[in-house]
Parts: structure tokens; C-alpha cells; sequence
């Protein structure tokens, strides 16, 4: 829609955008395609994909992430995070919106949440089109017929802005800025669509468990019977490609609710990591990529316009988005029921955790608190070239607004309520630390998931590891003895044991911040440092 369109140009006046000089209100897919190409956004690939490359923001930034300052007692600055006072974020909004009057803008209504009672409407207000495409993938259709008078949320993504750092009192000319009062996202001066997905994340985990509803950073998928699982994890431990299941309906790619009825999903698309993909290992995820309506991000194409997606030319940390009904087995209700199995997955770069192990429910508090993984390159800016280990409160400290023991709380009564089991999946190295050891191949991860969902190992013997105190199961069919335990696969075992004692007594350490809110039990079911 144009100019002509003045109920969307009325809704936008009162953001102080009524002077813009173009409007291009809910385009098609098709549409915002046609329109990336003609602005020479991107290209298209072979296939039909449209390939955009967003450098130097190739990942998230989270030194530029901002929300500001309100009375609410149980807000949270997960470390990254700052405070910015309101005057400076108003200061600053006033610019962006000045910024934006002369410029075309890609305006969609949205909507995140598949459950009607609990879902938000969301809008969306881009400088590109592809970021608009973007957010036609990944958000949902609105039920109501736009425009929305008032929506719940707005981003408004001004890529081409610069922000003073001296003057407007940032870190960078780059800014994430989140008001829970004003219900705006600012973003400048990056074109990674990760922060605008990521934004309304943050947004859902803030206003959700206030009603009593869990919000999770995880993947989710049903069984032919109904049973659901759950995958927590941060980027690149496996979400995507472990829940795209030829066997299982697809419920959602990375964010989902918790309510009284089951899990439902936030989102209406995929965001998938792409470094590397085997379509033999990911033929699900891989059929959805290589197609017309797909947007990729920062994989070269070669002279013939076939993305080379073993290449990290511009960074590891190369993307996908796609609508959910690009996976052939997806559930189009976007609802579950209450999990039979949760899975909390972590990439251990040193090595030393077991693959599979089943929590007692005090154990999944204190590994959910944790949120152990490693950083792989490529995900945030400022990583190196080796992944770094790190620990992301409840799987996704970022984009956690509220203080992590009301998260941690709501899911400890969630686990005891419906009797969900909850198992720790190490997607990592074996054998050794990154550098030495291998990656835990994909279909040994397979094997043991598989096993679980089909409960063939409710009733196998279980032996304690004598550091992380988890219990393994002692035969995994189709699972090598010295993967399942991962001391045999060191040669060198004090070598092992000196890894994984220092692992534990990090873990041990990054708890104690934690200890005044859980129960003493809790605390004591982490790892044996000593």
C-alpha cells in the first residue's frame, strides 16, 4: 500500500511518522522480494532464495543493548545489558523518527503467539524490505484485520541511523533500545534481523510470566500419540536441527510458551543456522532453504548463484528464515500439550560432559539456572575463532528481562505439576576439548533422543558421574560405550579429570549468585568440584 492508504498513515502518525515519504503496508512475500531485488538489497540465488549480506553485524551485538529505566522491582540487566535513562531514550527516538520522515518505509502487523488467548500483536517498521520478509516468516499472521490501532509492540528498525555515542550517551553508533512502558524497540545502525526477532523475544519473556505463563528459548515437536519435547539451547547446540524430526510434527523453531493447557509457540517461521548444513543429516531444513520465499543471510554465492554454505567467508554465523509451512511435517496449530521430555542441550567445548544424562528435577533447576554452553564463533560479535565456554541464565540470558529465579520458579511448579522428564543432551565434543576431540556426530545425537521419545530406556541401569553428579544410562543402543561415557574416550584419563573438575568448580562458581533464591537443594545438585 501507498500514500492513498490513510488508515495506516493515520496509525502512523501517532509514532510522529506522519510525513513519510513512503508507505509499503503488509506487501506479499512475494512482493517484499520483488522489492529487496529492485532496491538492490540482495540477489537471488539458484534456487530462488534471496541471499542479503549484513556485514559488519553478522551477529547479535549485545554491548548495544539497552532498556530503560522503569519502577518495575523484578526487572533484570542481564550482563550486556544497560540501563538508559528515559530522557535519552526519548532524545534519541525524536532522531530516529526524524531520521525516517523522508525515507520509504516497509510497515507489517503481526502477530507473536499461536495461542489466541495470549497472543500479542506486533508491528514491525523497516528501511528494508527484506527485513520485512524477514518478519513475514518469522511472526504470524494477524487474525483481526490490520492495521492495528494500538499494537502490543513496535519495532521500528532504522538501519541507516548513526547515533552519536558522546552525545546520545551509547557505546556505540549502534543501539538496541527496549521501553516495556512506551512497548517500542529503537534499532540502528545494524541490519542483522536476528535483533528484530530477538527484541520481540525479549518483549514475550517480559509481559508472559507475569501472567503465569513460562516463556522459553526452545524448539518443540509432537509425536504421532501427541507427546511433546521441548529443546533448550542457545545458537548452534541443535534446537533447529534436532526438532526437525521427519518422524514428528514440527510445533516451533525457538520460542515457545508454557501455560495451563501445554506449549504453545511464539513464532511463525524458522531462523536457522546454515554453516555447514549436510542434507543428508538435515534434509528438512535444508529443502526449506533452497527455495523461493527463503532469506538467507550472509552465505557467498558462487559465479552460478548456488549459496556455498560450507563457507564462513563473512562469518560462522550464517542464517535462514522461513515460514513453518516450508517444513513439510510442521504443526500448522503451532500448540501442544504439557511436555513428556525436555532436553537441555549444550555444545561443551571442553569435552568432558556426558551426552546423555537424566536430571532429577532439583538437578534440572540447577542446569536451567546454568544455561552452560559454548559461545561458537559467529553468534555475537567480538568472538574469535574458537568457541568460548560460557553460561546464559535459563538458556538465554539476553533476552531475559525479569529476574532469572521467576523463570526458574515458574518451570520447577511446571515439572512438578505435569511430570515432565528433563534430560541434559551434550551436542559437543568428545574425546578431548575443541581442537582435539570430535563433534558428537549428529546421528549418535539422533540415536539417544530417539530412544528417549520412544521410552526404550525407562527401565535401563543408570551409573552417577563420580564429577558432574548426573545419572548416565549405562547401554544406548546405537551409542558407542566410550561416547555415552565420555572418560573413555580421553586417552589420557587424569588428563579428563582435570578438565572436568575445573568444568565443575565453574559451574559451582557461576551458581553462587543464584544460591539466596533456589532451595538449598538445589545448590547441591550441581556438580563435585572437590
Amino acid at each position: 500500500m501507498t500514500l492513498e492508504n490513510q488508515d495506516i498513515r493515520t496509525v502512523l502518525s501517532k509514532y510522529g511518522l506522519a510525513h513519510v515519504k513512503e508507505i509499503a503496508y503488509n506487501l506479499s512475500p512475494a512482493q517484499l522480494g520483488a522489492e529487496a531485488i529492485k532496491n538492490h538489497e540482495g540477489e537471488f540465488s539458484s534456487s530462488g532464495a534471496i541471499v542479503v549480506n549484513t556485514t559488519p553485524f553478522t551477529g547479535r551485538s549485545p554491548n548495544d543493548k539497552y532498556m530503560v529505566a522503569n519502577a518495575d522491582p523484578d526487572i533484570w540487566y542481564a550482563k550486556g545489558t544497560e540501563e538508559i535513562s528515559r530522557e535519552k531514550y526519548l532524545n534519541l527516538k525524536a532522531q530516529v523518527l526524524d531520521y525516517l520522515q523522508d525515507k520509504k518505509l516497509y510497515i507489517r502487523d503481526m502477530r507473536a503467539g499461536a495461542d489466541l488467548a495470549n497472543t500479542k500483536k506486533i508491528r514491525v517498521i523497516t528501511q528494508l524490505a527484506w527485513q520485512n520478509l524477514m518478519a513475514s516468516s518469522l511472526f504470524i499472521e494477524a487474525e483481526e484485520q490490520p492495521p492495528f490501532d494500538d499494537p502490543d509492540f513496535t519495532v521500528i528498525a532504522a538501519t541507516g541511523f548513526k547515533a552519536d555515542p558522546a552525545n546520545d550517551g551509547l557505546r556505540s553508533p549502534a543501539f538496541i533500545i527496549l521501553d516495556f512502558v512506551d512497548k517500542v524497540v529503537l534499532i540502528g545502525n545494524t541490519r542483522y534481523a536476528g535483533e528484530i526477532k530477538k527484541s520481540v523475544f525479549t518483549f514475550m519473556n517480559y509481559v508472559l510470566p507475569k501472567r503465569d505463563i513460562l516463556s522459553l528459548h526452545c524448539s518443540a515437536n509432537k509425536g504421532k500419540d501427541g507427546d511433546v519435547a521441548l529443546f533448550f539451547g542457545l545458537s548452534g547446540t541443535g534446537k533447529t536441527t534436532l526438532s526437525s524430526d521427519p518422524e514428528r510434527a514440527l510445533i516451533g523453531d525457538d520460542e515457545h510458551g508454557w501455560n495451563e493447557h501445554g506449549i504453545f509457540n511464539f513464532e511463525g517461521g524458522c531462523y536457522a543456522k546454515t554453516i555447514r548444513i549436510n542434507p543428508d543429516f538435515e534434509p528438512l531444513v535444508w529443502s526449506a532453504i533452497n527455495r523461493f520465499g527463503c532469506l538467507i543471510e550472509n552465505v557467498p554465492l558462487n559465479e552460478k548463484s548456488v549459496p556455498d554454505f560450507d563457507s564462513a567467508k563473512y562469518t560462522e554465523n550464517t542464517r535462514a528464515a522461513y515460514p513453518l509451512s516450508f517444513i513439510h511435517n510442521f504443526d500448522p496449530s503451532g500448540i501442544g500439550s504439557h511436555p513428556d521430555h525436555i532436553f537441555f542441550l549444550t555444545a561443551d567445548a571442553f569435552g568432558v560432559m556426558p551426552p546423555l544424562a537424566k536430571l532429577t528435577n532439583e538437578q534440572a533447576m540447577f542446569y536451567f539456572l546454568s544455561g552452560y554452553t559454548s559461545k561458537l564463533a559467529g553468534t555475537e560479535r567480538g568472538l574469535g575463532d574458537k568457541p568460548e565456554a560460557t553460561f546464559s541464565t535459563c538458556f538465554g540470558a539476553p533476552f531475559l528481562p525479569l529476574k532469572p529465579s521467576i523463570y526458574a520458579n515458574l518451570l520447577s511448579k511446571k515439572l512438578k505439576e505435569h511430570g515432565t522428564k528433563v534430560w541434559l543432551l551434550n551436542t559437543g565434543w568428545s574425546g578431548g576439548g575443541f581442537g582435539v576431540g570430535k563433534r558428537i556426530a549428529l546421528p549418535v545425537t539422533r540415536a539417544m533422543i530417539s530412544a528417549v521419545l520412544n521410552n526404550q530406556i525407562n527401565d535401563t541401569p543408570t551409573h552417577r558421574h563420580p564429577i558432574f553428579n548426573v545419572e548416565i544410562p549405562d547401554h544406548v543402543s546405537g551409542v558407542p560405550e566410550s561416547v555415552l561415557n565420555p572418560e573413555l574416550a580421553w586417552e589420557d584419563q587424569e588428563a579428563y579429570k582435570v578438565e572436568a573438575l575445573h568444568l565443575a568448580k565453574l559451574f559451582n562458581e557461576n551458581f553462587k549468585k543464584y544460591a539466596e533464591s533456589v532451595d538449598e537443594s538445589v545448590s547441591k545438585a550441581g556438580p563435585i568440584a572437590a
